[in-house]
C-alpha cells in the first residue's frame, strides 16, 4: 500500500473562486456583510480572534460546523452537524451570543431553539445553502395545491430534511409533518408511514430515495421525483396517487457530484480501499459504496477503523483532510480527484469572524439572525416531532 495519507485533489476553477466577499447569486441570501472586514492577508487576524473571544468570555458561543476552514473551526467552543450544533446553542442559555460558524438554515434552526434574549450570528449573511435554496416556500406551497388536486394531501405526510429554510420547516410542521437529519431518516419516514400512505420528502431526493430503497424495501417505482420548474411539477394526477415517495427535486451541490465511475476509479487506483460516502450522494454512488452514513458516523468509523486501513471518503473537502491529518495511521483520499469544497460554507472565513467578534466587543450586534414568531412556531413543532423519534446510524453495505 502506498505511504501517501492524502493527496490534494486538482482544483477546478469554481474551486478558486475567491470566497468571502463578493455576493453569490447561487447562495441562500446572497447578499454581502456590512462594515469593513480585516484583510485577509491581515497576518494578526489569529490573534485578533483570540483576544475578541478572550474580552467576550462566557458571553459568547461558537459553534462550527464539520464543513468549516480549519482557520475558523480551531476557535470554535463546539463542533458538530447543523442539528447537534443548534441542540449545542440551546443548551447555553446564559450565552447572550451564539456566533453560528455553517449556513443560513443551520443559524435559522439555532434562533429557533434558543431564548429570545440571546443573539444568533452568521458571520458572513451570504453563507447559504443550494440544496436549501432549491426549495422556496410559494414553490412548495404550490406543489401541496397539485397534491390536493390529485385528492392525496390527506394521506400523505410531509418530511423535510433539516438542511432547508425555517419556512419549509414551518410548512411541515403545519401539515403535520416532521423535520429529519441523515441520522434518524429512516426512523422518521417509519414514523410517516404509520401516519399516512404517502411521504412528500424535501428538499434533497437523493436522502429520500436511498432511505426509502435501502432502508425500507421500497422499489424505484414507488418515488417519483417533483419539479417545482415543470408544470404540475412533471407528474400527473395518476403518478402522483401511485407512489409511495414522492420526492423535491433537489441535491447537494457537494455530494451531488460524486459518480459511480469516482468509486470505480478509487478502487483501481487504491488496493484494498473502504468507500464510504454520505446518503446524500446519488443512488447509484451508495450502490457501489461499503458504508453509508452520516457525517457524524463518517467521522466515527474512521476513529475506530484499523491502523493501516485505507479509505475513500464521499463528502465535503474540508472535512475530510481533517480527517487524514487526524489520522496518520490509515490511508485516507477524497472520492473525487477535482476539488469539492462547499462554496458557501467556506464563505465563513478568518475575517468574517474577526469582524463578527470585534464588534460584538464593541457593543454592535451583526448580522443577527431572526425567524418570524409564525414560522418559528411551526417550525418547532415539526423540530419537536423529529425530537421524539430515536436516531439511526448507518447502512452498511455487503
Amino acid at each position: 500500500m502506498t505511504t501517501d495519507r492524502f493527496v490534494e485533489p486538482s482544483p477546478t476553477p469554481l474551486a478558486l473562486l475567491l470566497l468571502g466577499r463578493d455576493a453569490d447569486p447561487n447562495s441562500e441570501t446572497g447578499v454581502e456583510c456590512p462594515g469593513d472586514l480585516p484583510a485577509a492577508s491581515d497576518p494578526g487576524l489569529v490573534e485578533r480572534a483570540r483576544a475578541a473571544k478572550a474580552a467576550l468570555g462566557d458571553r459568547v458561543f461558537i459553534l462550527g460546523h464539520h464543513y468549516q476552514r480549519d482557520e475558523v473551526i480551531q476557535f470554535a467552543d463546539v463542533t458538530g452537524d447543523s442539528f447537534k450544533l443548534a441542540r449545542d446553542a440551546a443548551a447555553r442559555p446564559d450565552a447572550p451570543y451564539i456566533v453560528f460558524c455553517g449556513v443560513h438554515f443551520m443559524a435559522e434552526s439555532a434562533d429557533i431553539l434558543t431564548g429570545d434574549d440571546q443573539a444568533v450570528i452568521l458571520p458572513d449573511m451570504a453563507a447559504g445553502c443550494s440544496m436549501a435554496d432549491m426549495a422556496a416556500i410559494n414553490q412548495v406551497e404550490d406543489a401541496w395545491d397539485v397534491m390536493a388536486d390529485a385528492g392525496i394531501t390527506d394521506v400523505t405526510i410531509p418530511i423535510t430534511y433539516m438542511n432547508s429554510t425555517a419556512a419549509i420547516k414551518a410548512f411541515t410542521g403545519r401539515n403535520n409533518g416532521a423535520v429529519c437529519t441523515s441520522s434518524n431518516a429512516k426512523r422518521a419516514l417509519e414514523w410517516a408511514f404509520e401516519q399516512g400512505q404517502k411521504i412528500f420528502f424535501l428538499p434533497d431526493q437523493h436522502l429520500g430515495r436511498n432511505t426509502a430503497v435501502l432502508e425500507l424495501g421500497l422499489s424505484l417505482d414507488d418515488c417519483v421525483n417533483y419539479d417545482p420548474y415543470k408544470p404540475g411539477g412533471g407528474l400527473t394526477a395518476e403518478q402522483l396517487q401511485n407512489a409511495k415517495m414522492i420526492l423535491w427535486k433537489g441535491h447537494c451541490s457537494v455530494h451531488g457530484r460524486f459518480t459511480a465511475e469516482s468509486v470505480a476509479d478509487v478502487r483501481d487506483r487504491v488496493p484494498g480501499v473502504n468507500v464510504l460516502v454520505h446518503p446524500e450522494c446519488q443512488h447509484e454512488v451508495v450502490l457501489a459504496a461499503d458504508l453509508i452514513g452520516s457525517t457524524e458516523f463518517i467521522i466515527k468509523t474512521i476513529e475506530a477503523a484499523p491502523s493501516g486501513s485505507a479509505w475513500a471518503i464521499g463528502t465535503e473537502l474540508n472535512l475530510v483532510k481533517r480527517l487524514a491529518l487526524a489520522h496518520p495511521d490509515k490511508q485516507i483520499v477524497f472520492l473525487d480527484k477535482t476539488v469539492c469544497f462547499c462554496s458557501t460554507m467556506n464563505r465563513i472565513d478568518l475575517p468574517h469572524l474577526v469582524w463578527s467578534l470585534e464588534s460584538l466587543v464593541e457593543g454592535r450586534v451583526v448580522n443577527r439572525i431572526t425567524v418570524d414568531p409564525d414560522v418559528a412556531h411551526w417550525a418547532k413543532v415539526a423540530l419537536d416531532r423529529m425530537l421524539a423519534l430515536p436516531g439511526v446510524g448507518a447502512t452498511p453495505r455487503d
